[in-house]
């Protein structure tokens, strides 16, 4: 059973910035990507990042320039670092394994961006 971890979310004014994480565990045979998703109050989820296995990665328009994923494969860890953040990123952060076999979540860690 594969279960993911997300942390590093918080409380932080307009303008800062924050790392989550999201740690793996449990047996993964292989995976063809990894992400990060979020779903504010009243709007459905949607993607932020991701990265496939080689590497490419995708960005939402809204966070281009701001925010980088990144994946440490021995630690079987996925970080989002977001800089620059705004009010309109405040929400619900979730990581994503897209395995060979299934698609997993974490429960997910709330990101405030307030003054």
């Amino acid at each position: 059973q594969v279960q993911l971890v997300e942390s590093g979310g918080g409380l932080v004014q307009p303008g800062g910035s924050l790392r989550l994480s999201c740690a793996a565990s449990g047996s993964i045979v292989g995976f063809n990507a990894v992400g990060w998703s979020r779903q504010a109050p009243g709007k459905e989820r949607e993607l932020v990042a991701r990265m496939a296995t080689g590497g490419s990665t995708d960005y939402a328009d809204s966070v281009k320039g701001r925010f980088t994923i990144s994946r440490d494969n021995a630690k079987k860890t996925v970080y989002l670092q977001m800089n620059s953040l705004k009010p309109e990123d405040t929400a619900v952060y979730y990581c994503k394994l897209e395995s060979w076999y299934a698609d997993y979540w974490g429960q997910g860690t709330q990101v405030t961006v307030s003054s």
